[in-house]
C-alpha cells in the first residue's frame, strides 16, 4: 500500500506545453445581437406608440386639407351658378327691354279696339311668350305712389286723396322677378293743401249726425 503524504493534494494531469491558464474554462463570447442590445431593458411599445401618433397627425392634416378643398369647391360651384343665373337674367332683360315699345303699341291698340284679326292673334302669342320668360306688368290707378317703381310725369292736387296717389297710368311698368325693367310712368295727385283729409271729414260728419259732443 502506498501511503499518502499529508499536506499535499493531488493535481490533475496537465498536458505538456500547456500553461495553467489554458487549463481553466473560458466564458463564451457574447453574440452580435447581445452586443448590439442596449444595457437597459427597452419597451418595444414605446416606438410603436410614437409611430402611431405620427400617423394620426399626418391623417388629421390630410383630412383638414381635404375638407378645405371641398369647401372651396362648393363655394366655387355656388359662385358659378349664381353668375350663370345673373347672366341669364341680364340677357333676358335686355331682350325684353327691346320689346317694350311693341307691347305698348299692343296695349294702345287694345284700348282703342283695334286689336282684331291676325294682329290680335300675333299680339296675344307674343304676350304669352314674354310672360313665360318672366315678364310681369305692374301699375294700377289708385295705388300709392312709390318712387322706387313709379315715375311721376304729371302732378296735381285732389281733395279726395289722403296721400300721394297714382291717378292715371300713362305707361305700365315691367319687371322680371325682383328686377325692374321699366318703372310705371304715372300721373300723381297729392292732397289739397289746407284741405281736411277725407277720413277726418267722415269722422266729423259722423259726429254731427250723432249730435256732437255731449256737454257735462
Amino acid at each position: 500500500m502506498t501511503e499518502e503524504t499529508p499536506g499535499f493534494e493531488e493535481k490533475p494531469d496537465v498536458p505538456s506545453g500547456a500553461t495553467p491558464d489554458d487549463a481553466e474554462p473560458k466564458a463564451a463570447a457574447p453574440s452580435e445581437e447581445e452586443a448590439a442590445a442596449p444595457a437597459g431593458d427597452t419597451d418595444p411599445t414605446v416606438g410603436l406608440t410614437a409611430q402611431l401618433d405620427q400617423a394620426r397627425t399626418a391623417l388629421n392634416e390630410r383630412t383638414a386639407d381635404l375638407q378645405r378643398l371641398q369647401a372651396e369647391y362648393q363655394n366655387y360651384r355656388r359662385r358659378v351658378e349664381r353668375d350663370r343665373v345673373t347672366v341669364k337674367e341680364v340677357a333676358v332683360a335686355n331682350l325684353l327691354s327691346e320689346l317694350l315699345p311693341v307691347l305698348d303699341d299692343v296695349g294702345r291698340a287694345r284700348e282703342h279696339g283695334e286689336l282684331v284679326g291676325g294682329f290680335k292673334s300675333v299680339a296675344e302669342s307674343m304676350e304669352t311668350i314674354v310672360a313665360k320668360l318672366g315678364l310681369q306688368q305692374f301699375g294700377k290707378e289708385g295705388e300709392p305712389f312709390d318712387p322706387t317703381i313709379h315715375e311721376a310725369l304729371m302732378h296735381s292736387y285732389a281733395p279726395d286723396v289722403t296721400e300721394t296717389t297714382c291717378v292715371a297710368i300713362l305707361q305700365p311698368g315691367y319687371r322680371i322677378g325682383e328686377r325692374t325693367i321699366r318703372p310705371a310712368r304715372v300721373a300723381v295727385a297729392e292732397p289739397q293743401p289746407g284741405a281736411t283729409p277725407a277720413a277726418a271729414k267722415e269722422e266729423q260728419a259722423d259726429d254731427e249726425e250723432s249730435g256732437g259732443t255731449e256737454e257735462v
